[in-house]
């Protein structure tokens, strides 16, 4: 019966099916049916959310000329939000696809409305600027909660100015003051519910790793978790030290902790500055998959846009190849390797113990980075957290001298030397 009616179609009509969201979205997919302000969407990864938020501003344009999309970074808007194969342009037909201009940051619809492109990298660029409607996507990742304070000051526009927000949860205040809020829609969703639509073999891998764990729960369930209770670090402490902006630093260096090999794992890469007073800033992290020339381009580029003093590069995984690939690349680089001699407690627990004093401030939000310190916990068996990694070796050349002169014991809060 299904056959016979889709080969009774035009091609017209079965275009028309094919783009008819109503008639594919699940339950879930399909906007509440009341006067909300933020539609909420807290899902785990291949929920959907992707789709969601493309369709609603394929809809949204039809009425409203000024809709407008914010991504975590410029990249994730472009290869995400309009190119990616769930994104702006793969949704809508031939009839309404809008024209991408990259060098304007904007789409413009076959019927005049446009959509202005922001990154919350860049919440000064969100100062002063109006919204009808808007996409937020993957708010959970905002480097600065800024960006979000400036969109909601410019959603002002129109008879029903509205903002749909499709992100992974995380426990993060403005997550948490979003959901509490009646005002907005909240919807929760996991990665189950959209298994007919996933690659068999992705499902099976993600499934395989991640089920079953922490990071399983928030990835896949959607739960906002909160802190491990054995982890050394706490979300509440990190947020209370978080600064927009660092003073003048006296020095800044980049740590990279390798991956043992170029597959599925993660090479941390942690950028990090001290200043004067002798504060520590964490300035970014810039963790990435990739070849060893990959990670080695990304760092020594860090290098020199931070104007940093010294290269770090941890050496028990890659002994020599790590300071040959990274000359590879810039040999001019001042480079110092680092040894592993000690166990990763020993090595992490007087970093935390610096964040217990209120001696190291996050600049921004680095999301991943901070799952990874409030999550691992010692003793726990979980495999190595490259960002992490990295953060600890960059903080303990900055903070705590040369690797090899450390003797330090934490107890009751404080360091001993």
């Amino acid at each position: 019966m299904r056959r016979a009616f889709l080969k009774s179609l035009s091609k017209t009509e079965a275009l028309r099916l094919a783009h008819d969201w109503q008639f594919w979205a699940r339950d879930k997919q399909l906007s509440p049916e009341w006067d909300w302000f933020v539609w909420l969407i807290l899902a785990g990864r291949g929920f959907g959310k992707t789709r969601t938020g493309a369709e609603m501003v394929r809809k949204w344009v039809q009425k409203y000329p000024l809709v407008n999309l914010i991504g975590a970074t410029a990249d994730d808007a472009r290869d995400i939000m309009i190119q990616g194969e769930s994104g702006i342009l793969a949704v809508c037909p031939p009839g309404e696809r809008p024209i991408y201009k990259k060098n304007e940051r904007a789409l413009v619809w076959p019927n005049g409305a446009k959509s202005l492109i922001f990154t919350a990298a860049e919440p000064d660029r969100l100062r002063g600027k109006q919204h009808m409607k808007l996409w937020a996507d993957e708010l959970c990742s905002w480097r600065y909660a800024e960006a979000w304070e400036q969109a909601m000051l410019g959603l002002r526009l129109g008879d029903s100015p509205q903002a749909i927000v499709t992100t992974t949860p995380r426990p993060t205040p403005l997550i948490k003051a979003l959901a509490g809020d009646n005002r907005n829609a909240v919807t929760t969703g996991t990665t189950y519910e959209n298994r007919g639509n996933l690659a068999p073999g992705f499902f099976e891998y993600v499934i395989t790793k991640y089920e079953n764990t922490r990071l399983g729960r928030q990835e896949l369930n959607a739960e906002i978790l909160e802190d491990n209770p054995g982890a050394l670090w706490k979300r509440s402490q990190i947020e209370a030290l978080r600064v927009t902006s660092a003073p003048a630093l006296r020095r800044i260096v980049v740590a990279i902790d390798p991956a043992a090999t170029s597959g599925g794992d993660e090479n941390g890469i942690v950028v990090a500055g001290i200043a004067a007073d002798g504060q520590g800033y964490v300035l970014d992290d810039l963790t990435l998959k990739g070849s060893p020339h990959a990670w080695a381009t990304v760092a020594v580029n860090a290098y020199h846009a931070q104007e940093a003093d010294r290269l770090l590069g941890e050496a028990n995984n890659g002994g020599e190849m790590v300071e040959h690939t990274v000359r590879t690349v810039d040999p001019n680089v001042s480079y110092n390797a680092v040894h592993a001699s000690r166990g990763k407690i020993t090595r992490a627990e007087p970093i935390a113990a610096l964040y217990e004093q209120g001696k190291v401030h996050h600049v921004g939000m680095f999301a991943e980075l901070e799952d990874q310190m409030c999550d691992w916990a010692p003793n726990s068996g979980q495999a190595s957290p490259d960002r992490m990694d990295a953060l600890v070796w960059a903080l303990t050349e900055l903070m705590l001298g040369p690797q090899g002169d450390l003797v330090a014991s934490v107890s009751a809060g404080h360091i001993d030397w």
